[in-house]
């Protein structure tokens, strides 16, 4: 297998984005279409913000297959905003997942950001683990519900 990372943007990498997240949360955790909704208001803000420093997305290939993708947001107070992660169920197990969040670290650095942090849920163990090796700590956790079920959020940081 053959991986490589390119920055998104050829035709139908938006879309894909949006579609592989509402098939892939939906399959696996049951997810509704808020949480496709809100993953397409994430494309759209990449979007109308790409041209600003700082501001990337990826999309990792195997094979010449799009396998996942994550996106590098401004944040707050000079930090970045690590989102979005995404392996296709298929890629996982190959360092995809890592491959993308390093990728994403390292531009971070080179932005000039001191800090990236991320939210996510407590039931998505694989991306955690992820973020656990490349040295992300968990900051807060709060239960809500979304995207049609009672989750934990959780906010962890890395600083750079």
């Amino acid at each position: 297998m053959s991986t490589t990372i390119r920055t998104l943007g050829a035709p139908g990498d938006l879309g894909w984005v949006v579609m592989a997240h509402g098939e892939v949360y939906a399959r696996e955790y049951g997810w509704d279409a808020t949480f496709e909704a809100l993953v397409l208001e994430i494309v759209a803000e990449f979007v109308a913000k790409r041209d600003r420093a700082g501001v990337e997305a990826w999309i990792a290939e195997v094979d010449g297959e799009r396998a996942g993708t994550v996106f590098c947001m401004p944040g707050d107070d000079g930090e970045a905003k690590l989102r979005i992660l995404l392996v296709d169920p298929r890629f996982r197990g190959h360092g995809v997942g890592r491959l993308l969040v390093d990728n994403c670290l390292a531009f971070a650095r080179g932005a000039g950001y001191r800090r990236v942090v991320l939210w996510t849920n407590s039931v998505l163990v694989s991306a955690r683990r992820i973020y656990e090796t490349a040295g992300f700590g968990l900051v807060e956790e709060d239960p809500h519900h979304s995207f049609g079920h009672d989750l934990v959020g959780q906010t962890w940081a890395l600083d750079l």
